[in-house]
């Protein structure tokens, strides 16, 4: 790292060595033969069975599908886009996509049609991979407004009887394809993988785009490897760990964990049966890994904390004992000071109690090292997980250094910081406090973008856009990003991020939103729980019909109000909400308000909401709400209605 005159910079050799020449179909290749039948290479849940996948299935199925794409007309760096749940065959799509010399572009499964039209014909996408019909529909849908599309590869039959387009083929017509071509030239599959390099590009990653439209990050084979080397040598896997693959192939996070990990190593990927079985498929299989952006962890908050209020007295009296005993044995190691003899064993005495069958719960038993990244974590849910037990740690990074450049090491911990960069990673903070990264793993630029690229990559070192500091241990601390730091009225710098996950702590608070840069004086926008605060509701016999109505209510203004002194408590006067509302719907991606990623899009909804943030700093009690909002389904609805502002209580 580098700050000023100080400069830390991490060496370590582990693991395959990453040559120039070394590409992931190669790499993908050797793995295949290496274990051929005999070790499981992926499993998937259907109809309730857990359907285990060999290496050798995994290697034929990506051969016959490469080769099928090489029937089709693929060519050496055309694009091949996917969409779709988190499936085996989404992953033989992108692997087969690779060894044929093609380069991968993901798309978030609940991509709205607009988002799909951008990214298909932005990346110039010649084959498109979907899931089934949902997924073909949106493709059918813009096939026209894209010139380079060519085909759409389905491969769920439900629904799809009476599809009959030219360009529509089935994932399995495409391998047939590929059989047909292999009996032709036997060497052909083997002879595409050899011809690769590691410095040509292996995917095409769209940001989220929480300012502007996303831009697509150019990573090659050699940025991707190098990542999943460096991130081993700090926490060393086994081939015979278990990954559950549930977050989006579309973010950077989940590539990290499945390509660029778990190839080099080898261990097991494991596909939940539907995206909303993925916490008890978890639970099944009991994971020695774990990656999530802090909203999973989150929700696994809520799931404790709402189940603490349902206990009855001696459930809630064991849980809060056993959570003040984890609590303070995280503190002392935190501290990095000794844990008395009895503290330990106290700690035992919690753990068989209380926090094992927690953890159980949580999928986390098995556990070894969990990750969060993508967004910052709040110290509250931070220590939440310590105290539980498990080894959390926070990392740095973006989609442009492949995933990540900074984490936590275990035994140090610093739930403020983010850790140390990784083996041949430099960290450095420019006089502005703008965090750069030198590695082996910073992209290769921004794809038809030209301006982008020079301003994000100077001499070899990536801009982030982040500000941050590297404290007297050589940790990182990322503040925020630069455009979302506030400027509080005495003047003081200060990280919306940071009280928005203290508010979000909370079980009753959803998502926030905290305004206040250059102003008088903090506000925030909340957004209740609604299935927590609903049943909190019907617990007190309060009688409510929606959200809108629920939200609006006194008894619950009160409830988040007590919420926001919790999350207030200890920050200095000037950082404390001040005045706060309750709207009358979530945040929604669809809506524009969030990226797939759930980050909030803050100049969108500080524009889409002015009037709120005009009223907050008026005199105004109440604001008036003429809106529009977008279902899923594509439906809209009016919404007309009077938004309560409260001051906070001192």
């Amino acid at each position: 790292m580098q700050q000023g005159d100080k400069t830390v910079q991490n060496n370590s050799q582990y693991g395959i060595e990453i040559t120039k020449d070394l590409t992931i179909p190669k790499l993908f290749y050797e793995k295949a033969h290496q274990y051929g039948q005999n070790r499981v290479a992926m499993r998937e849940k259907e109809f309730g069975i857990w359907r285990p996948i060999t290496w050798y299935d995994y290697l034929e199925n990506v051969k016959y599908l490469a080769l099928g794409l090489l029937s089709l007309g693929l060519e050496n760096g055309d694009k091949v886009s996917m969409i779709g749940d988190n499936r085996p065959e989404g992953l033989w799509a992108e692997m087969a996509t690779l060894c044929a010399g093609g380069v991968g572009v993901w798309l978030f499964q609940d991509s709205l049609t607009e988002e799909v039209k951008y990214i298909i014909d932005h990346s110039d996408t010649k084959f498109l991979f979907g899931e089934g019909q949902e997924e073909v529909d949106k493709a059918i849908s813009i096939f026209n407004e894209c010139p380079k599309l060519e085909k759409i590869i389905w491969d769920n039959p439900k629904g799809m009887r009476n599809y009959d387009q030219g360009y529509l083929i089935s994932l399995k017509q495409v391998q047939q394809l590929g059989r047909e071509l292999e009996q032709q030239q036997p060497q052909l599959f083997k002879e595409m993988i050899d011809k690769g390099h590691g410095d040509e590009v292996a995917l095409l990653f769209y940001t989220s785009g929480t300012t502007a439209l996303p831009k697509g990050a150019l990573l090659s084979h050699n940025n991707m490897l190098t990542m999943g080397k460096y991130l081993m040598a700090v926490d060393p896997c086994l081939s015979t760990d278990d990954y559950v693959s549930y977050l989006p192939f579309a973010w950077i996070g989940e590539q990290m964990m499945s390509i660029s990990c778990g190839l080099q190593v080898g261990y097991t990927i494991n596909f939940p049966e539907e995206p909303e079985t993925a916490q008890d498929n978890i639970r099944e299989i009991g994971p020695n890994v774990m990656f999530a952006p802090p909203r999973m962890y989150e929700q696994m908050t809520r799931t404790v904390q709402v189940k603490y209020l349902d206990a009855t007295w001696i459930k809630r009296k064991l849980y809060e004992l056993s959570t003040r005993i984890g609590y303070h044995v995280a503190d002392l190691k935190f501290q990095k000071k000794p844990i008395p003899w009895y503290w330990a064993f106290l700690d035992w005495l919690a753990y068989i109690t209380v926090q094992k069958k927690l953890k159980d719960h949580l999928g986390l038993s098995r556990v070894r090292n969990a990750y969060t990244g993508g967004a910052a974590m709040g110290p509250d849910h931070f220590r939440f997980f310590h105290a539980l037990g498990v080894n959390l740690k926070q990392i740095y990074g973006q989609t442009e250094v492949a995933g990540i450049s900074v984490v936590h090491r275990s035994g140090d911990i610093k739930f403020d910081t983010v850790g140390l960069p990784i083996p041949e990673t430099e960290i450095k903070i420019t006089e502005d406090g703008e965090i750069l990264t030198r590695s082996p793993s910073v992209f290769l630029g921004y794809y038809k973008n030209p301006e982008a690229t020079e301003e994000t990559l100077k001499d070899d070192w990536l801009y982030s856009g982040d500000r941050g500091f590297i404290d007297d241990d050589g940790h990182l601390v990322v503040f925020d990003r630069t455009k979302d730091v506030f400027t509080l009225r005495d003047g003081k710098p200060f990280s919306p991020q940071y009280l928005e996950t203290r508010l979000k702590f909370s079980p009753y608070v959803r998502d926030s939103w905290v305004i206040g840069d250059k102003r008088d004086y903090i506000t925030a926008v909340i957004c209740i729980d609604y299935s927590v605060v609903g049943k909190w509701a019907d617990e007190k016999k309060i009688n409510y019909t929606s959200y809108q109505e629920l939200s609006q209510l006194d008894q619950i203004y009160k409830l988040v109000e007590a919420q926001i002194h919790k999350a207030n408590k200890d920050l200095p006067e000037t950082a404390r909400v001040v005045k706060f509302v309750n709207l009358y719907k979530e945040f929604d991606a669809d809506d524009d308000e969030l990226t797939r990623t759930r980050k909030l899009r803050r100049a969108f909804v500080e524009k889409r909401y002015h009037n709120i943030v005009d009223a907050f700093y008026s005199e105004n009690d109440t604001v008036h709400i003429d809106d529009t909002i977008k279902y899923e389904d594509g439906r809209q609805a009016h919404i007309k209605t009077n938004l309560q502002i409260r001051k906070v209580k001192d």
